[in-house]
């Protein structure tokens, strides 16, 4: 692999909080240690990616990938408002000194959900000053770290917060119902008592609520999110000119599931707010970061089960591969920069289901680049089982396996079978 300068990107992704271990500054972290919380199980260590880094980086290049993506934790590098750390400037500049060594370009993300915690007890992701914080981080890492850089993503996901809006939404519906027949809801209280915890910990006031990146968002919330974004790429662009900078957004293939009006409206309605609405924002962007796992069907009542008899995967969505091809030339309808396909993966028990993920999903990157779509780069999530957010270390969507009572990874077949993609799908890659 030494030498390889590749046309197409091919590699996998991680986000901090989910590999690193011990982001002890960051909102997620404190979330985790509560009495009343949320998440199945703390993070502790994670997969001490942090300290092992350079063994999975050459994990991914031995096995034939040229890119990596990974988030700089925002938390390590400004524990406390107003004061960097150096130390973990230098860490991090290492970490991408190590990938340009061995022929990896490093594609960055300058926040994977987990903030600091000071900035959740300013106001959060509801806060005008926000947009200013934020940009004032991006700005020190293009200054500290961009002469080692080429591509950025600003935000992953920016769109999240409008999603798990709309989740909780269709969950309260769901449960509208069940109080109407009698059934007990002990959730309520549950969540009553991690609001009052969780106003205690950030020091804010329980009626107000804490705004972390995946709380549900309003529409002014939504709308600081794409500033901060346009603010913080200004910011970087007026350090480094020469980086290439964009954002990342998760896009459903949304399909119908009849041919009625009223269901064409909805999907509309659906790919406005998940996508359409952030476009006049990223027009001077230099890429999409775009990232899909699975389908939505919708009818007249909105989001539809998955169909009988369809595969789901462990997060209990419907197994669909093709999808990707789907989003990536609806996207360029409108986007008309370059696609980096940010993540796109599935999880799995079964190693066999990834490799079949994989196959279908990058024969559907190849027929959108054969016509004449910019699709420049894919990876898939992720290079190794991690700390999948609330649900804890049960999801395996990993390359990589980890075994946690020592740390020891095991490569999966998937990850040489991605290696080796290149020649598979016919995507081009040169010496």
């Amino acid at each position: 692999m030494n030498g390889l300068n590749q046309t197409f990107l091919l590699g996998a992704a991680t986000a901090a909080h989910q590999v690193e271990g011990n982001n002890i500054y960051s909102d997620f972290w404190a979330q985790e240690q509560m009495e009343n919380s949320n998440f199945a199980e703390p993070s502790r260590d994670a997969c001490d990616h942090y300290n092992r880094y350079e063994e999975d980086i050459l994990l991914l290049k031995e096995a034939g990938l040229n890119a990596y993506r990974f988030s700089i934790e925002w938390a390590r590098i400004e524990p406390e408002k107003g004061r960097f750390d150096d130390k973990e400037i230098q860490h991090y500049r290492d970490v991408i000194k190590f990938c340009r060594k061995n022929g990896v370009e490093p594609i960055v993300t300058l926040h994977h959900f987990s903030s600091p915690k000071w900035l959740i007890t300013e106001g959060g992701w509801e806060s005008e000053n926000t947009v200013r914080y934020f940009a004032g981080y991006c700005r020190y890492i293009a200054e500290k770290l961009g002469d080692l850089l080429t591509y950025v993503c600003t935000i992953n996901e920016a769109n999240m917060g409008l999603q798990m809006a709309a989740i909780s939404r269709r969950f309260m519906k769901q449960m509208g119902i069940n109080i109407q027949v009698g059934v007990n809801l002990p959730m309520q209280e549950k969540q009553k008592a991690i609001r009052e915890e969780s106003a205690k910990v950030f020091g804010v006031d329980a009626s107000k609520g804490i705004h972390t990146f995946l709380s549900q968002r309003t529409p002014q919330g939504d709308l600081l999110i794409i500033l901060a974004h346009e603010a913080a790429r200004d910011a970087m662009k007026a350090v480094c000119p020469h980086l290439k900078i964009g954002l990342t957004l998760s896009l459903h293939d949304y399909q119908p599931a009849d041919e009625s009006a009223e269901t064409s409206e909805k999907i509309r309605k659906e790919w406005e707010e998940e996508f359409l609405h952030y476009l006049p924002y990223i027009v001077k962007d230099d890429f999409i970061g775009l990232q899909n796992y699975t389908r939505e069907i919708i009818g007249p009542d909105g989001v539809q089960k998955a169909p009988e008899g369809a595969v789901l995967t462990q997060m209990n969505y419907e197994y669909y591969p093709q999808g990707l091809e789907h989003v990536i030339r609806k996207v360029a309808e409108e986007f008309k920069g370059d696609i980096l396909v940010t993540e796109n993966g599935i999880a799995a028990e079964d190693d066999a289901c990834r490799i079949s993920f994989i196959e279908t999903a990058l024969k559907g990157v190849k027929s959108c680049i054969e016509d004449g779509i910019p699709v420049k780069g894919y990876m898939y999530w992720s290079l190794m089982d991690n700390f999948e957010w609330q649900k804890g270390f049960t999801m395996k969507f990993g390359l990589i396996s980890v075994d946690r009572s020592n740390q020891k990874r095991t490569p999966k077949a998937s990850l040489q079978f991605l290696g080796e993609q290149y020649g598979r799908t016919g995507i081009e890659g040169r010496n």
